[in-house]
């Protein structure tokens, strides 16, 4: 199974947009890194699963407008910033399709240090805004770091 993490992109400060919408700036770097990994990602899923907060859904929503066969897309719980990321550890456990997850900071570091290194404290990813990192998980269930882009590479 591939897991492909998603944080969003660059979005309004809350004090000046309460939404959070994204930046011209994050949706330009969106775009930019959702067309490279269209291009070059070979991603294959069918559902991108989002937070629900305006800058994760509009990041979420370019991603599935740039990706092929992708049937659909969908709010879900436990994405949030803050959320315990042991609930999406256990539910990837029993997945078998690959998913992209597009969310936040602490949460998406979290699921990845848990994921790869078994706790939530080590960083095994520096999650800047708009970039993907591909987890992949073995047969005898390990997950590695397979590869990331920042939307300064592309």
């Amino acid at each position: 199974m591939k897991l492909y993490l998603v944080r969003h992109a660059q979005s309004a400060p809350k004090d000046s947009d309460p939404d959070q919408s994204l930046t011209e700036i994050g949706l330009s770097e969106a775009e930019r890194v959702a067309e490279y990994v269209t291009r070059h990602g070979n991603i294959k899923i069918n559902t991108i699963t989002h937070s629900g907060k305006l800058r994760a859904r509009q990041t979420a929503e370019i991603f599935y407008e740039a990706l092929s066969g992708v049937k659909a897309i969908a709010a879900v719980k436990d994405l949030d910033p803050m959320a315990d990321p042991s609930g999406w550890a256990d539910r990837l456990g029993l997945m078998e399709d690959d998913l992209m997850l597009v969310g936040h900071l602490p949460h998406l570091g979290k699921l990845a240090s848990l994921l790869v290194c078994g706790d939530t404290v080590r960083d095994v990813v520096d999650f800047r805004n708009a970039v993907v990192v591909c987890l992949e998980r073995n047969e005898t269930g390990s997950w590695t770091v397979t590869w990331m882009l920042p939307p300064e590479l592309v």
